[in-house]
């Protein structure tokens, strides 16, 4: 299994500017391939970092801000070869569904659309084999948002969206081999509904993953530099932790 990030940038200065890409990040694994939250962009870092967009089986929006839906329509295309061939599942929030974040056109040319529900698990079969998503509320100025703990191949990958510090997070995305963390603000830099390096640190802390990995970086955490912050976090948490930089790979 590998996680490719295909976009690292966070925040409105950034999805303008393109200091760092938006595209979210992707997951490949024997059992299915998923494209996360893909923001402006997505399309073009998949193509550039050779992820075939007609190899997906699956794409997840968290919630409906612009740098997490943008590109969702287009991959869909993809996911379905070229809107000929149904295949593919969505999944996403009623109100992104419901508001056409993605619209009803493209809906009808994947296999399944889930709305998700919080604290729900729900296992998938895809053409390769299956996979298991747990949903958990976020606190985000966009509701509903969620965040989702995925078990695919014997592994577990966690991934905190755009969100609120909850000190519940360490106990619910415990055990991880990889836990993804947006983490748009250095250290001490409070900004509403987005967490900062220091209520990272507090949930690695507790929630002990093998490893950690913050993106979605606004531009004061890229002033600041990201590997610095990701030093901190690491030295507060005791848990190895990874500022993703666009194009990243990691082995899991």
């Amino acid at each position: 299994m590998e996680i490719v990030f295909l976009g690292t940038g966070g925040g409105r200065i950034n999805l303008i500017k393109q200091v760092r890409a938006t595209g979210g990040f992707r997951i490949n694994s024997r059992s299915a391939n998923i494209h996360v939250d893909p923001g402006p962009g997505a399309l073009i870092q998949s193509v550039k970092n050779k992820q075939d967009p007609l190899s997906l089986d699956c794409i997840i929006v968290t919630h409906n801000h612009t740098d997490h839906v943008n590109d969702a329509q287009v991959l869909v295309e993809g996911m379905s070869h070229y809107c000929l061939k149904k295949n593919g599942i969505v999944i996403s929030t009623s109100k992104m569904i419901e508001e056409n974040g993605i619209s009803p056109w493209h809906l009808e040319k994947v296999d399944e659309v889930y709305e998700v529900e919080f604290g729900e698990k729900k296992k998938f079969t895809t053409k390769k084999g299956e996979f298991e998503i747990e949903i958990i509320k976020m606190t985000h100025d966009e509701e509903p948002n969620f965040g989702f703990i995925i078990v695919m191949d014997g592994k577990k990958i966690g991934y905190i969206s755009d969100t609120e510090f909850d000190e519940s997070y360490g106990e619910v995305f415990s055990g991880c081999e990889v836990l993804i963390v947006n983490c748009i603000k250095p250290e001490n830099d409070k900004y509403h509904g987005h967490l900062t390096s220091s209520d990272v640190a507090k949930i690695l802390k507790i929630a002990k993953p093998a490893k950690a990995v913050i993106t979605h970086l606004g531009m004061k955490m890229l002033r600041n530099g990201p590997t610095k912050e990701a030093e901190k976090i690491e030295e507060q948490s005791s848990v190895q932790t990874i500022a993703a930089k666009d194009g990243m790979k990691i082995n899991v």
